[in-house]
């Protein structure tokens, strides 16, 4: 079986099919997807999630709204229809970039059909959304691939490694970002040994590395996140590996939260931190990390959503930011499908899109 059996979004008879990993571990199934909202609810409820596959998601989202604006009397009106559905849709996560990028790349196509008089009427535009959608999913599968051949040549066989949250297959259209390399390395013979971090609250780590990474046949040990310190000071972990949802133009990084927790303790105990990112996850125009808005959720994920009973006080206040950023200064290097980039990480950032 290829890992990349159950990469997350797909296109089935024209309909958009999202693995709902809500269900994972222990329900593999696909759900169908017919409306903006439906998508919205999606995104939001984590059904479908990771920011290069959210973005892979909202490209064909806007191919649903174009459908539903094709039944529009004039271009005018279609073009305004399809905006606004996809705002609606960016607002759904406002970490992850690559929403935002997605649904603006495929609605920007579509304006330049129209400006470019390709697009004769409304029915015209659900074909060049399509067409759009299917080049951001094709570019993210070899994306992956380019991290996964990049992100190999920092490591050696046998090798243990340390990951958080879930940048993986479910996480892409491909082999990943940040396991992409442990997959190709698995295919290669190269026996690494993965720790695979929890994830507190909503378990990724627990409920879809750990899936992922046994089902394509590698070697995996699921801990908690407070165990990382422990594995890493008994000499059990020789590089981290972890995904990115927005890169700032410095090389700060926002990731699922307790990234930057578990770069700090790399540092300590010398080890390298590698953070793989999309050049699609890169956004120029944010500053630093700080500029990033950091999405928070629905306090129940902390006391109450995986417990028979809550866990928490009622009225006790919580506080759930679903990703923190780790700054520049802890990552050893940021892996991309173009190339590894190395501090000062402002210039080779910026060189990549020359």
């Amino acid at each position: 079986m290829s890992v990349t059996d159950f990469i997350p979004v797909r296109m089935a008879d024209g309909t958009l099919e999202l693995l709902d990993q809500t269900l994972l571990p222990l329900e593999e199934k696909f759900i169908k997807i017919e409306s903006i909202e439906a998508l919205y609810d999606a995104i939001k409820r984590l059904q479908v999630r990771g920011a290069p596959a959210i973005g892979v998601a909202a490209g064909y989202g806007v191919y649903i709204a174009a459908k539903k604006a094709s039944e529009n009397a004039s271009l005018t009106e279609a073009l305004a229809a399809i905006r606004r559905d996809g705002e609606y849709l960016i607002s759904a996560r406002p970490t992850a970039v690559n929403l935002k990028w997605a649904v603006d790349r495929v609605i920007g196509k579509v304006d330049a059909a129209v400006s470019g008089q390709e697009a004769a009427s409304p029915a015209d535009l659900p074909a060049i959304a399509l067409a759009e959608a299917e080049a951001i999913r094709k570019e993210d599968f070899d994306a992956c691939m380019g991290m996964a051949e990049n992100g190999l040549s920092l490591l050696e066989p046998g090798m243990g490694l340390l990951t958080h949250c879930n940048a993986g297959v479910l996480a892409t259209a491909g082999y990943g970002t940040a396991l992409a390399p442990i997959h190709l390395g698995q295919e290669k013979g190269y026996g690494f040994k993965v720790f695979a971090d929890e994830t507190r609250p909503l378990l990724q780590g627990a409920r879809l590395t750990s899936w992922e990474l046994a089902r394509g046949g590698v070697d995996v040990t699921l801990i908690c996140d407070n165990m990382a310190s422990i594995v890493m000071k008994s000499g059990k972990v020789d590089a981290v590996l972890v995904g990115c949802d927005r890169m700032a133009a410095n090389g700060d990084g926002a990731n699922k939260i307790g990234t930057s927790g578990v770069a700090i303790l790399a540092k300590e105990y010398g080890i390298p931190f590698y953070m793989f990112v999309p050049t699609s996850t890169i956004d120029l125009d944010t500053k630093s990390g700080s500029d990033i808005i950091i999405e928070e959720r629905d306090s129940d994920e902390i006391a109450a959503m995986w417990y028979e009973e809550r866990m928490a006080p009622e009225g006790i206040k919580m506080y759930n930011p679903a990703f923190d950023v780790t700054d520049a200064k802890y990552i050893t290097a940021i892996v991309t499908e173009k190339g590894i980039v190395y501090p000062p990480f402002e210039d080779g950032l910026k060189a990549l899109f020359e």
